[in-house]
């Protein structure tokens, strides 16, 4: 019978902090703090967001995981909502911006890539969100909605979402500071994510579900990452919701 305890626990117990043996920085490079794709096939501009209240308590009430979507599109200034709320910008302090949801450090390791289906004015295809530009960079052209739900273990609310959110981690911007604990806060900061997305898409009427299930190769294949320099750690489904009277 086997005693190896798992690479989960081995791991949690190699990435510690003791109180008189904290590690040192591995010394990676300088990382740039914000992805950029040179040359997209085109960019898509987001309109500016509303910063009104939405009710944050009926919000949290109203959060649920939803996997039944209607055939209406999303409308544009909708995603553009749901995008801000995940990873737009909302303060900015000289040449550092701070963003919607937290992040250890204030590194902001995973970027957020957008598989856009049904969704008003936006062109179906595989984007990246530009944080400083507050826009879209279509990285392809076409209805991926099929592949990433077999990615996904074949959960079909994903193909019949409006759009699927995908986050890639940037493993060094965040390992620079945090050598191997890193991962430990790329996962937390994903969580993060996930949860403003789900509360945006409550706030907007919207349905929305986060995913966690899905075959990692064929994720990153399709969002053309490596899978270790970058490589995507959670996703989420959004769209509209379906009636169910």
């Amino acid at each position: 019978m086997s005693t190896d305890p798992g690479i989960g626990p081995r791991y949690q117990d190699s990435t510690k902090y003791h109180r008189h043996q904290m590690p040192s920085s591995p010394g990676w490079a300088q990382v740039p703090p914000y992805k950029k794709y040179e040359n997209p096939l085109r960019y898509v501009e987001l309109p500016q967001p509303q910063q009104d209240d939405p009710g944050l308590w009926q919000t949290i009430a109203g959060r649920r995981s939803h996997r039944r979507f209607a055939d209406d599109p999303i409308s544009l200034p909708q995603l553009a909502q749901l995008v801000w709320a995940v990873t737009g910008v909302t303060l900015q302090e000289s040449e550092h911006a701070f963003r919607a949801a937290a992040s250890a450090g204030a590194l902001y390791p995973n970027e957020t890539y957008l598989l856009v289906s049904n969704v008003t004015d936006c062109p179906a295809g595989i984007y990246h969100y530009e944080v400083l530009e507050g826009r879209l960079a279509m990285l392809a052209e076409g209805d991926f909605s099929l592949d990433i739900a077999q990615a996904c273990f074949d959960q079909r609310f994903c193909a019949a979402a409006g759009v699927v959110f995908a986050w890639g981690a940037v493993v060094a911007r965040c390992a620079e500071k945090y050598a191997d604990r890193a991962y430990r806060y790329i996962y937390l900061d994903a969580g993060h994510l996930g949860a403003h997305l789900q509360l945006a898409a409550a706030a907007l009427g919207l349905g929305s579900v986060n995913v966690g299930a899905f075959f990692d190769d064929e994720v990153n294949h399709l969002l053309g990452l490596d899978g270790t320099a970058e490589t995507v750690v959670y996703l989420a489904a959004a769209g509209t919701l379906k009636d169910t009277g």
